[in-house]
């Protein structure tokens, strides 16, 4: 087997150096392809196919990479791939002239060449570029993988995904369609008046979500900071300021494990209104989510894994203690203390800490009991205080806040509240995450100084959304792993990168 892969790498070293010479007898000859610095494109390919009627007999420049070569003699096919697609071409000694037939037979897979020449359709139907001539823009000196089999080395996918978006078309549409997504989600809000801002990304406080941030230093100031793990706390401060509708869609990072649904840095998109509450939330949750799929993917009922997922009814509402209720069979509107919420968590091999108290246990029991029921888009409301301490209490049960999280395919789609304008219950509850932190738990909010004097200038009553624009995408695109959908995900260095 050693002896095997010595003899591939071999071939491999002299493939490349026939590359190599390739380029170096280009350069002696002053035709040197790196000095060319533009190319004038008329068409792409997907283009001159929709509009073959018009454009059948005319000359259209087209520029991309060789994907496939067919010398015969004095005549020869190849496939030129471009942004939308492929195209084939027929070239022809005759047509282009014989010292550019020569140097076009010596071009290799993965060359990139500009290609003009007449519209038309071969005998056999396929629309094609007769071409007068092709030039050389750009020598590949590395080997593409085997056509046929692309590129399906995860791994190799995701570490090289310049590679990945040549070999697999499924992978450029899957990008293709994360930007019309985020540019879809821009239309939505300017449509219902939001203003697009920017926050700091490097802070001195990473509040508004439970996470452990990233901790770095800044030289200019001798200070250290870390990277923000919400956009919340600056987005309220606008909203004090009197900016009533502001969203914004931007990195943040979160110093946690790698799964098929974590990475350590995501697009959040968080948006504020204020003048309304969580019930306000939900409407725009469902109508954006709907106008999202309809957008993207042309319909509002779509596939996802195998199951279809409809969100074209209007989407279920339970509270989190009912949805508890009805898939464990525990009712905790009927637990009045912490021990003895903990004492059905025994009972129900529910694992806990210490710490925790009759809040966290009901949120464990619905992590453990429900979220893989929630398929359909269903709103799972009325949260315990105790995991949200940025969220108006119900009025008729301050147990509990006005906060919603959008489940479908049972995974957590977005988070929402009637949000905490209240400086002396913010003070409290931040109080009580320092306690947290003091007790260990590395995921608890800092005390924001700042944040409560704004609280203290006066936020109106708000409502608040957030989401993962990964897992959405993901979502919309039918991918099972957020790697999939980010270009270039947090993989581990390899020996030569470090």
């Amino acid at each position: 087997m050693a002896d095997q892969k010595n003899v591939q790498q071999q071939d491999i070293n002299q493939l490349l150096k026939v590359r190599h010479d390739k380029l170096k007898e280009l350069q002696e000859n002053g035709k040197d392809p790196f000095v060319i610095t533009k190319c004038d494109v008329t068409h792409h390919s997907q283009e001159v196919k929709d509009n073959f009627e018009t454009l059948e007999g005319q000359n259209v420049t087209l520029a991309g990479r060789v994907m496939s070569k067919r010398v015969m003699g004095k005549a020869s096919f190849c496939n030129i791939q471009d942004l939308q697609g492929s195209i084939q071409s027929y070239v022809a000694r005759d047509s282009i002239g014989e010292e550019e037939y020569k140097a076009f037979k010596k071009m290799d897979i993965g060359d990139i060449v500009s290609l003009s020449g007449e519209v038309f359709k071969t005998k056999t139907g396929e629309i094609s570029i007769h071409a007068s001539a092709v030039t050389l823009l750009s020598k590949s000196l590395q080997i593409l993988p085997e056509k046929f089999h692309g590129l399906t080395n995860t791994d190799i996918r995701y570490r090289q995904r310049y590679v990945d978006l040549i070999m697999n078309p499924e992978a450029k549409e899957t990008f293709i369609k994360r930007s019309k997504i985020l540019k879809e989600i821009r239309t939505f809000l300017d449509g219902r008046d939001f203003m697009e801002v920017e926050t700091p990304m490097l802070v001195a406080n990473a509040g508004g979500a439970a996470a452990r941030p990233f901790e770095t230093h800044y030289n200019a100031l001798d200070e250290n900071v870390k990277l923000r793990i919400s956009l919340e706390l600056y987005l309220k401060r606008l909203i004090v300021g009197g900016l009533e509708r502001v969203y914004e869609i931007g990195r943040v990072f979160r110093n946690e494990g790698v799964d098929t649904r974590h990475n350590p840095e995501f697009t959040l998109m968080e948006l504020y209104q204020a003048y309304t509450d969580y019930e306000g939330m939900m409407e725009l949750t469902e109508s954006m989510f709907r106008y999202l799929a309809e957008k993207v993917c042309g319909s509002a009922v779509i596939s996802y894994n195998g199951t279809i997922i409809d969100m074209s009814k209007p989407f279920e509402r339970i509270t989190m203690i009912d949805a508890v209720k009805k898939y464990s069979g525990v009712d905790f509107a009927q637990v009045k203390s912490d021990e003895e919420a903990k004492a059905l968590a025994d009972e129900h091999h529910v694992a806990y800490e210490a710490r925790h108290k009759k809040g966290d246990i009901i949120n464990l029991f619905f992590e453990e009991f429900c979220e893989e029921k929630m398929v359909q888009p269903t709103f799972v409301m009325d949260h315990p205080i105790e995991i949200s301490p940025l969220t108006k209490k119900k009025p008729e049960n301050p147990e509990l806040v006005e906060r919603f999280e959008l489940f479908i395919y049972g995974r957590e789609m977005c988070n929402a509240y009637s949000e905490l304008n209240d400086p002396i219950d913010q003070r409290e509850r931040f109080k009580a995450q320092e306690e947290l932190l003091a007790q260990g738990d590395e995921e608890a909010n800092h005390t924001d100084d700042d944040f409560l004097n704004a609280l203290d200038i006066g936020m109106p009553p708000t409502g608040g959304i957030g989401y993962g624009i990964d897992r959405l995408v993901m979502l919309l695109t039918d991918s099972q792993a957020i790697r999939d959908v980010l270009l270039f995900p947090t993989m581990k260095s390899l020996p030569s990168d470090k």
